[in-house]
């Protein structure tokens, strides 16, 4: 049986994905582990408005714990890369790892994220991370471009009417800058 795991980084990312899947019927739960999101405020802001669609749509949700210290020791000496640079690479691979061993470990049979949905990210550099990991723990990563065929569209139409908060940045201390 296909069980989804669906890595979110944040509810405006995620809602049309998650709407669409609940509409769907798809056995499907909904991942949170964001260790790069900065201030601690910002996690939890980020983490209640994906509590909150998940409720809404009665999907299931997992919050892995929230390390900052892990994510900043992969991604040390690379605070100056650009947005969609090495940082993103290995921001990206330890996030998809984790779920993928997640999933290994709570028998889902595939996994995806909406990291790459936002037009400030590098949809093909998130892939590429998900297929390392899938060749690394056997979980498939679903590629799907969750941008396409209105994905975008019903997104932003569902991210103004439940009035979702919107951030201004990626998440990372070093994001802020860049306002992305």
């Amino acid at each position: 049986m296909d069980k989804l795991l669906l890595v979110s980084c944040c509810a405006p990312c995620s809602v049309g994905v998650i709407a669409d899947l609940a509409n769907q019927g798809q056995d499907f739960a909904v991942l949170f582990y964001n260790p790069n999101i900065q201030p601690l405020e910002e996690y939890e802001r980020r983490l209640s408005e994906n509590k909150r669609i998940c409720d809404e749509l009665k999907v299931p949700f997992v919050e892995l714990e929230y390390n900052p210290s892990e994510w900043q020791k992969i991604t040390a000496g690379l605070e100056n890369e650009p947005e969609k640079g090495k940082r993103c690479d290995k921001c990206f691979y330890l996030r998809l790892k984790k779920t993928a061993e997640y999933a290994k470990q709570h028998g889902f049979t595939r996994i995806t994220s909406v990291l790459g949905i936002s037009r400030y990210k590098d949809f093909d550099q998130v892939c590429r991370a998900g297929k390392l990991v899938e060749s690394e723990t056997g979980i498939p990563y679903d590629s799907t471009n969750w941008r396409k065929n209105g994905g975008l569209e019903r997104t932003e139409k569902l991210v103004r009417d439940k009035n979702l908060y919107r951030q201004k940045y990626c998440g990372c201390k070093p994001s802020m800058g860049n306002k992305s």
